[in-house]
């Protein structure tokens, strides 16, 4: 499912990234390319990263409060 429509970003980007070291919002946004124009997606974002983070395989807890 797309995440970010301008960045044409999926939801498997944003985890193969929080799987390849993003624990913030902001890390993510930056290796995917999403959140970076109109700023639509940053909730599902962090929803995604939250989600990610809380699965067995997750090993830091931390959630960045703000995008940049």
């Amino acid at each position: 499912m797309i995440i970010c429509h301008c960045g044409v970003v999926n939801g498997d980007t944003v985890a193969r990234a929080v799987d390849a070291g993003a624990r913030t919002l902001s890390q993510v946004c930056r290796s995917t390319g999403a959140g970076q124009d109109c700023g639509t997606c940053v909730f599902a974002l962090r929803r995604l990263l939250c989600e990610h983070e809380a699965s067995p395989h997750a090993t830091l807890p931390e959630v960045e409060s703000a995008a940049s």
